[in-house]
């Protein structure tokens, strides 16, 4: 009997911890009770006859009106907003109603943003059941977006489209119906929350496709420079290749430059080199001259993962101005371009 009760006792516990492991809901409530539901109303301040009151002020003023609109307590979900996040290079992002939306710079490497995106949704294993080329749009079949934080998988079907406004690609993604435990949810909370997650599943995907091309490319020899500025606004050139391939192949392409490399310390990321101007050098990579003073400079070589900055300032640290530093980037384009292909 006494063995009964302790096996009854133990599927009892069992199931209930089950049960509590399923339930995600407290992940987005309140940490504690309801009780501040229950504080009383304010009341207005009256002072004792004869007493005169400071000026107040309406700007601080804290409204005694109960409001009606919206959940309270642990109805309340507490979780900050998803964010579209702009992973892909020269892009932004924004938010409107049910639609995430990317857009990117005009350029060669976004003309082919439509197949890319196709490319993309079809390697996640998401099914499209409409596709209209002429105006780049599909749509998808329900994708399930399982979340730790969620008791049960929300689902959802989208609208996928790619244009061309003005001097920019616009890459939207619309919710077009969104349903959890087969029950059609509409709120704009998890409207925000489940297209941008299908815009950064896109956004990850392409970032991910171009960072391997960026990484086969230099590896392969091709570096792409470019002219940029960094988070204070002074000039860097941006090479597309990781820190190690650009710090393995920057002495070559230093000297073609008239640059000696007198010291280099690669876990800071520095390096000391020698300038000597020479027509024969800006001959042989067929630059201009960029009209830059012999002697000593220094160049910080920054690792941003797929990508490496290098910014060029004179001996005592002083930051080249943005003309020397957009020619030494086409010095700099040539050099690579050239070593690479006498390594091969």
């Amino acid at each position: 009997m006494v063995h009964s009760l302790q096996k009854a006792a133990g599927v009892s516990l069992v199931m209930l911890l089950a049960a509590c492991s399923n339930d995600q809901s407290y992940k987005h409530q309140i940490n504690g009770n309801e009780d501040y539901l229950k504080a009383p109303e304010l009341r207005e301040l009256r002072a004792p006859a004869g007493m005169v009151l400071p000026m107040s002020n309406g700007q601080y003023a804290v409204n005694n009106r109960v409001s009606d609109v919206g959940n309270v307590g642990y109805a309340l979900d507490i979780r900050p907003p998803s964010q579209p996040l702009a992973l892909v290079s020269g892009s932004r992002v924004q938010f409107s109603g049910n639609t995430a939306t990317l857009l990117l710079e005009d350029s060669a490497k976004n003309q082919g943003l439509w197949n890319q995106v196709i490319s993309v949704i079809e390697s996640k294993g998401y099914r499209i059941t409409g596709h209209q080329e002429a105006n780049q749009t599909l749509t998808t079949d329900w994708i399930e977006w399982p979340r730790g934080d969620e008791s049960v998988v929300y689902q959802a079907r989208y609208q996928v489209n790619v244009q061309q406004q003005a001097y920019q690609n616009q890459l939207s993604v619309r919710v077009l119906e969104l349903k959890a435990d087969g029950k059609s949810v509409s709120d704009s909370a998890n409207m925000q929350r489940y297209s941008i997650s299908m815009l950064n599943a896109i956004t990850e995907g392409l970032e991910s496709r171009r960072s391997a091309s960026s990484t086969q490319g230099a590896v392969a020899g091709s570096m792409v420079v470019q002219a940029a500025t960094d988070d204070t606004g002074l000039p860097v050139a941006i090479v597309r290749a990781p820190y190690s391939t650009v710090w393995e192949r920057l002495p070559a392409a230093l000297d073609k430059m008239g640059m000696k490399v007198n010291d280099s310390n690669r876990p800071q990321g520095t390096i000391a080199v020698t300038f000597k101007s020479s027509n024969s050098n800006w001959s042989a990579l067929s630059v201009p001259n960029p009209d830059l003073s012999n002697g000593d400079y220094k160049i910080q070589v920054g690792d941003l993962d797929n990508r490496s900055s290098l910014q060029f300032s004179t001996d005592k640290g002083r930051v080249l101005k943005e003309a020397d530093n957009a020619a030494l980037v086409t010095i700099l384009q040539a050099a690579l371009n050239q070593s690479a292909a006498a390594a091969k």
